[in-house]
């Protein structure tokens, strides 16, 4: 089933509070960029959980037919991005997230705290 932006942001951000990722963040930034529709980022509370979070990610899209164009980070764990080609998931630990602060980045791009990200997303 291919799926649309708007819905693999849905899925992913569903995933991701199922698998109790924290502080989820979801970045519309097709006013910035054309790279990529949403960019998501959340937060797990230990290098393990950062990367089972991520995995799942990786699996559970699999499932709905959208495979990953890469996943990097898995080696060190403390940061690990999925591409799904139009939605970037970062799962990052709390201090690797403070540090290069990816929501002060993108700035000027809607950004939303879960769960209100979605309503904000889907617009």
């Amino acid at each position: 089933m291919l799926m649309n932006s708007d819905q693999l942001t849905q899925y992913v951000v569903s995933d991701l509070t199922e698998l109790k990722a924290m502080d989820i963040e979801v970045m519309d930034v097709r006013p910035v960029t054309d790279v990529t529709d949403y960019m998501i980022v959340a937060s797990g509370g230990s290098h393990r959980q950062v990367l089972a979070i991520a995995e799942n990610v990786v699996q559970r899209a699999k499932e709905r037919g959208q495979r990953p164009l890469g996943v990097e980070g898995e080696q060190h764990r403390e940061w690990v991005l999925v591409d799904l080609c139009d939605v970037v998931v970062h799962v990052m630990l709390p201090e690797v997230r403070s540090l290069y602060r990816l929501e002060k980045l993108w700035g000027e791009t809607n950004v939303g705290a879960h769960p209100g990200a979605m309503q904000e997303a889907a617009r």
